[in-house]
């Protein structure tokens, strides 16, 4: 995507991200990140750890968080800062929608810097997962 510079406002919001993740992938992400909490493949081990069930990585919605923001700024943006608050648990099979808005743009000599809130949505429309992204973009 690329992002015309005239057309980021204050409330503007980003494109949504739609995930799925199934516990096929949260056992890849557990190999990729070196993350081996039964938690998150082991349903057993999950709910004797007094979950429902086997929940999301919280690093892998952070990735989803790098993915949205990255694919809304490129080519040229570059991601000066990225956070986030874990609030609640998600679990496999459950559609998120990983989406944020503009809070506030400087404008520098050469580039604007952009701050966004940022948030995971479950299906129950609960934010599970919130957030903030620093942004700059050549002009």
């Amino acid at each position: 995507m690329n992002i015309n510079l005239d057309d980021i406002y204050i409330g503007m919001e980003l494109p949504k991200l739609y995930k799925n993740p199934s516990t096929r992938q949260l056992v890849q992400y557990a190999g990729a990140s070196f993350d081996y909490y039964e938690i998150h493949y082991d349903k057993d081990v999950a709910q004797k750890n007094n979950l429902p069930g086997v929940i999301v990585h919280g690093a892998l919605k952070a990735a989803f968080f790098g993915e949205l923001i990255t694919k809304w700024m490129e080519p040229k943006g570059k991601l000066l800062k990225l956070s986030i608050q874990y609030k609640g648990m998600d679990i496999p099979g459950d559609e998120l929608i990983i989406t944020g808005k503009v809070n506030k743009i400087e404008s520098l000599p050469n580039s604007m810097i952009v701050y966004c809130s940022l948030w995971v949505e479950n299906s129950s429309m609960e934010r599970t997962t919130t957030g903030s992204g620093v942004i700059e973009l050549p002009i």
